[in-house]
C-alpha cells in the first residue's frame, strides 16, 4: 500500500498543478477583477494640470457619469488610445477626466497641445499616490463613474473603438437614462 501511495501522491500534485495551469492560462489578462468596482471612488483633491494653483477633486465629478483617463506622456499606449478619447469627447457623449499620472507638467501640457486636449480637466499626480488609491497597475487605464460617483467598471489598457463601442458607450447610455 505504502508502495502505491509513494506513486500517487506525486501525480495527484502534478494533477492539481496542471489544472490550476490549463485555468490561468484560459483567462484573459486584460480581465483584472478591480476591488473598487461597485464601489465609491476614492477621495483626492490634486492639482489641476494646466493651473497648478486650481484643484480637480472627487466632488467636481460626482453628479454626472462620466470617464476618469489615467495617462501619460511614457505611456506608449497612451499615445495609441488619445486619438480614441479626442473622437469620443468631440460626440459630446460623457465628460472626460484625465489623471497624468507620474509625469512631467511641461511634458504633459505639451502633448495634450500637440494632440488636443480631450478632458475636461485634468489632475496632476506627480509621485503616482493618488493613482495608487485608484488601484492603477499602469496607464493606460480608465474608469467609468456614475453619478453618486460610483465605478461601475474599470478598463486596463488602452481604449479602442471597439472597446469603446462594445463596453463604454452601451455602460454610459445605461447609467445616463437610469435617475
Amino acid at each position: 500500500m505504502t508502495r502505491y501511495l509513494r506513486y500517487l501522491v506525486p501525480l495527484a500534485i502534478f494533477i492539481v498543478l496542471a489544472a490550476f495551469l490549463y485555468r490561468g492560462l484560459s483567462l484573459d489578462p486584460k480581465r483584472v477583477p478591480s476591488p473598487l468596482v461597485g464601489k465609491p471612488m476614492p477621495e483626492f483633491s490634486l492639482p489641476r494640470l494646466k493651473d497648478p494653483a486650481a484643484t480637480l477633486s472627487d466632488t467636481d465629478i460626482k453628479g454626472k457619469v462620466a470617464l476618469l483617463n489615467i495617462w501619460a506622456t511614457w505611456c506608449v499606449s497612451c499615445r495609441a488610445e488619445h486619438e480614441v478619447l479626442v473622437m469620443l469627447a468631440r460626440t459630446g457623449k460623457v465628460d472626460i477626466y484625465g489623471l497624468n499620472y507620474k509625469d512631467e507638467r511641461a511634458k504633459a501640457q505639451q502633448w495634450l497641445a500637440q494632440l488636443g486636449d480631450p478632458y475636461v480637466a485634468n489632475a496632476f499626480d506627480a509621485d503616482g499616490r493618488t493613482g495608487i488609491d485608484w488601484g492603477v497597475y499602469g496607464a493606460p487605464e480608465t474608469f467609468v463613474i456614475d453619478r453618486q460617483g460610483i465605478i461601475r467598471h474599470k478598463h486596463i489598457g488602452p481604449l479602442t473603438v471597439d472597446s469603446l463601442n462594445n463596453e463604454i458607450l452601451p455602460l454610459i447610455a445605461e447609467l445616463q437614462s437610469t435617475p
